[in-house]
């Protein structure tokens, strides 16, 4: 397997596009991605190969395309999968945590509060970090629950934005495919 080459592949099969959902933002859609089987395998294998000897109690997957490489990750590793959703989504009580948008609109996420049990070992995974709001209120979702983030796994990291950097220095290690900067 030529690791490079694979990168390569996944970087080359998602799609940009400007100025969405607004002017002067770039937007990294994966959906390129999942249309091609055979790089969408790429993706998966790559997580699954760095988390395969760690114990993973939990994949948590973050609303909507966490929803995506999530369960799949969370079957081959033999763990379980969570979902954390938009407010108002799920239908059991909650903990909920409010952030702010990369565009400035402020909203909030929830896990069931019983999703978790104390000290489970967890990812969180989605396809892109860009501010790093969204997977904050995840972290800080698990904490509530008492169990661990052992790493934040995502497609894309926009390294620009900063969101990764913000995640580290809250003590929260952070895992990408690749980064745009």
């Amino acid at each position: 397997m030529n690791h490079q080459h694979d990168l390569n592949l996944i970087r080359d099969s998602i799609r940009t596009i400007e100025n969405w959902p607004e002017p002067g933002v770039s937007f990294r859609d994966v959906t390129t991605l999942l249309q091609n089987p055979q790089v969408f395998k790429k993706t998966i294998d790559i997580f699954f190969e760095r988390y395969k000897n760690q114990n993973i109690d939990a994949v948590v997957g973050i609303d909507a395309r966490g929803f995506i490489f999530g369960p799949v990750i969370a079957y081959l590793l033999g763990a379980s999968f969570i979902p954390i959703r938009k407010k108002g989504k799920l239908p059991f009580k909650t903990f909920r945590e409010s952030y702010t948008l990369e565009y400035g609109e402020v909203t909030s996420v929830e896990i069931h509060i019983d999703a978790l049990r104390i000290d489970d070992q967890v990812i969180i995974v989605d396809d892109l970090i860009a501010t790093g709001g969204t997977m904050i209120a995840a972290c800080s979702l698990i904490k509530k629950l008492g169990a661990h983030v052992i790493e934040c796994a995502v497609v894309n990291d926009l390294v620009y934005l900063k969101g990764s950097q913000r995640l580290k220095e809250l003590g929260f290690p952070v895992f990408s495919i690749l980064e745009f900067n």
